[in-house]
Formats: C-alpha cells, structure tokens, sequence
C-alpha cells in the first residue's frame, strides 16, 4: 500500500510538472532508459558477467561433481541396504544424510557469494550507466529521464543512445 502511494505520488508530481510546462509554453523534454536492456546489451554488463562466470565456475563444477558423486552414493546405497546388516545400514545412512547436509550448506554458501558478487558487479555497471545517462540528458537537453514506466513512447527511449555510449567507452 506504501508503495501504491509513493507512486501515485510520484506520477501526481510529475503529471503537475507537465502541466507546469505546457503551460508555460516550454518544451519540456522526457527520456526512458531500460536498465533491464543495458543489463543485457551493454559490454561493461557482459564483461561484468564473464568475470562473474571466471570467478565461480570452479566451485560451481565442485558442486556438481560432488552433487552428482551423493546422488551415486545415495544409488549404490538403495541397492545394497537390503543386505547390510542393521548396524552397517544404520552407519551408512546417517553418513549419506552428514554427507548431503554439508552439500546443501556448500551449495547455500556459493549461491550467497554469487548472489553478492553479482550486486557488486551490476552496481558498478549501474553506476557507469546512470553517468552515461547524465551526459546524454544534458548534452540533449532533457529536463526528466525515467528508469521505470508502465509504458514508454519508443519516441522517449535513448537506451540505444546510452548502449552506445557505454560500450564506446565515453562514459567520464
């Protein structure tokens, strides 16, 4: 409800903004940019990812190998649990269940590094972009850039001009 508010708030504003301009006879200039966009098209964004995916791709295949090595020790377990003695049976499961905790802990951990990792490395994109977004809106003269809108006349939307910029490296 807070946030339904804080909106409305937010569009009343802005709507009183036009207003004021029209009113006044200024062109009042408004610009979008999709950051979803530059997430996904702009090279700071892509390096940002491949650097991600250097940096974790080895833990990560340790927990698919050890993942898969559980799962065939948890196999060859239901096969021979019929057989073993009661004790031997007892033994080896509570191994296997030891065995799967601290994989799903291994598992929690590396999620949470890559998760963390991952804020950091699109914050500093976001931070290059909002820079790039600056330049662009005053060397155009915009007076308003919005980075989120239910819907967005293509007219308004200098992601492509931000993209650009960003992977030519202009950002200051």
């Amino acid at each position: 409800m807070n946030y339904l508010l804080r909106r409305c708030n937010a569009t009343a504003l802005l709507l009183g903004l036009l207003v004021t301009a029209q009113v006044q006879a200024q062109e009042f200039r408004i610009g979008f940019v999709s950051t979803d966009r530059i997430f996904k098209e702009a090279s700071t964004a892509k390096a940002a990812q491949a650097k991600l995916e250097q940096e974790f791709s080895k833990r990560e295949k340790e927990l698919v190998d050890l993942g898969a090595s559980l799962k065939s020790m948890a196999d060859k377990f239901e096969r021979e649990a019929p057989t073993l003695p009661e004790g031997q049976r007892a033994t080896r499961q509570r191994q296997l269940v030891d065995q799967d905790r601290e994989f799903q802990r291994k598992r929690r951990e590396f999620q949470e590094d890559l998760n963390a990792r991952k804020n950091e490395e699109l914050q500093q994109v976001l931070e290059r972009a909002n820079k790039v977004v600056k330049q662009v809106a005053e060397t155009e003269k915009y007076d308003l850039v919005l980075q989120e809108a239910v819907y967005v006349n293509p007219k308004h939307d200098i992601t492509d001009k931000v993209i650009k910029a960003l992977n030519s490296g202009n950002a200051k």
